[in-house]
């Protein structure tokens, strides 16, 4: 871990994450990307018992607002994410070559995703409604739709319309600890 950098875990508060591919480069940019990180975030979810309270996919980084999960702890489920993301995404042969030309069209990049990751706790009801509208404005702010409901690869369509979607969102009965009231 990098010096100063320190992460409190353990006190079942609420994390705001923020991790973005290698160089901000838009490796997220197409759709078929997005919907695979979709399924491999609920895969996750399911595999570390953790809550998605919002998240959102933009073309070169990811936000996600989480509980603490019940096994392991944010950054392992970072890890998980990333890595079995990358693993899908890029399945190798044993020549060790890309076989998925589908979801990338050009080259591999020799790197998806930076090594670290941002990690906010959330201590109070305002700031997880801060975080969230964030998380569900982002696309809108950056300029990539008109209205909120266009993107899908975002937790709004569960808070606006209560539509389940590829991840689910707001599944408390997963935790068994007990989160600290916002």
């Amino acid at each position: 871990m990098p010096k100063g950098l320190k992460r409190f875990y353990g006190s079942g508060d609420l994390h705001f994450i923020t991790a973005s591919c290698y160089h901000r480069e838009p490796l997220l940019g197409t759709a078929r990307r997005r919907d695979l990180l979709q399924k491999v975030l609920e895969q996750v979810r399911q595999r570390y018992q953790f809550v998605v309270v919002g998240y959102v996919f933009m073309p070169e980084h990811v936000h996600l607002l989480i509980s603490e999960p019940e096994k392991g702890n944010p950054s392992v489920v970072i890890q998980a994410l990333k890595l079995s993301f990358v693993r899908q995404l890029f399945p190798t042969s044993r020549k060790k070559q890309w076989d998925n030309p589908k979801l990338f069209e050009d080259r591999p990049p020799r790197q998806f995703w930076q090594k670290r990751f941002y990690d906010f706790n959330l201590w109070s009801a305002r700031k997880r409604i801060e975080k969230l509208r964030y998380i569900h404005r982002n696309p809108v702010k950056r300029g990539l739709l008109d209205t909120p409901d266009q993107w899908k690869w975002r937790s709004f369509r569960a808070y606006a319309y209560r539509e389940t979607g590829p991840v689910v969102v707001k599944d408390w009965s997963v935790l068994k600890m007990k989160i600290r009231a916002a």
